[in-house]
């Protein structure tokens, strides 16, 4: 794989930010209108209850992790989408460019799209609201890792529909996150949902995160099983994903699918 072709990549959605202040927002935006809104909530949460219970680190705590792992699956299939609006992928494949290295451009792009983004949350979690991330210990490193990764998987997985079912299947992967994010558990225990949705919940790994995370704030000990867990199920989706990116990528060029494709559902 060479580095300065997966580069390239990167440079095009550099290229891209820079010319167009506009696709700047989307990247801190909505990120920064949440950790407010769930910052003002967790204020009024603390002010109300009489337990002495603090509402930021389990709350605001897991908004921030959850909207990092929302803005790294979204960095890869924006990139993706860049392609897809553009109609650029016969431009892009005509090269000697390989999918391990284009992958590896949407990976880039991703990280440092949410890297902006999770920059921009830790100032208003920390500065605004007071969130101590300290809290957490070393341990907020790994959790970011394993979020990162899935959140990766899952950014090939849907680039990997659309390029299969065509620019209209775009609709289908916006609201992916929030289709998860009931059965991750970001704001409750697993053990308050029903048994089938607790099966559902143990294949995915950001519920080991955000399990590991509420049992740190309550005093108990790292959870370094179910976060290496965690860690071995993001790895193997992600392999699973960039697999199923590789044979769907093959299919529509035997098939003449990505020649012509359209604004419309390729089938």
């Amino acid at each position: 794989m060479s580095l300065q072709r997966a580069a390239a990549i990167v440079l095009r959605q550099v290229y891209l930010y820079r010319g167009s202040p506009a696709r700047i927002l989307p990247l801190f935006g909505w990120v920064a209108i949440d950790i407010i809104l769930w910052g003002f909530i967790t204020r009024y949460l603390n002010s109300v209850a009489s337990s002495g219970f603090n509402f930021v680190p389990a709350l605001l705590g897991a908004v921030l992790l959850w909207d990092f792992f929302t803005r790294v699956m979204q960095g890869v299939t924006t990139a993706f989408f860049e392609d897809v609006w553009s109609r650029n992928f016969l431009n892009l494949f005509s090269t000697p460019l390989a999918i391990s290295e284009y992958l590896a451009g949407l990976v880039f792009s991703s990280f440092a799209t949410s890297i902006v983004g999770l920059l921009v949350m830790l100032v208003l979690a920390i500065f605004v609201f007071g969130l101590n991330f300290l809290s957490y210990g070393a341990l907020l490193i790994p959790f970011l890792l394993v979020l990162f990764t899935v959140g990766i998987a899952l950014g090939i997985a849907a680039a990997s529909m659309v390029l299969r079912l065509g620019p209209a299947a775009e609709w289908l992967i916006w609201p992916i996150p929030a289709m998860l994010s009931p059965f991750a558990g970001v704001f409750y225990p697993l053990s308050t949902l029903p048994r089938w949705m607790q099966w559902v919940a143990h294949l995915l790994p950001p519920s080991y995160v955000f399990e590991g995370m509420r049992g740190i704030l309550a005093g108990r000990e790292m959870p370094a099983r179910d976060l290496a867990a965690g860690a071995v199920l993001a790895l193997f989706y992600l392999a699973l994903s960039s697999w199923f990116f590789s044979r769907t990528y093959d299919r529509v060029v035997r098939s003449g699918l990505i020649a012509r494709y359209s604004a419309e559902t390729v089938s």
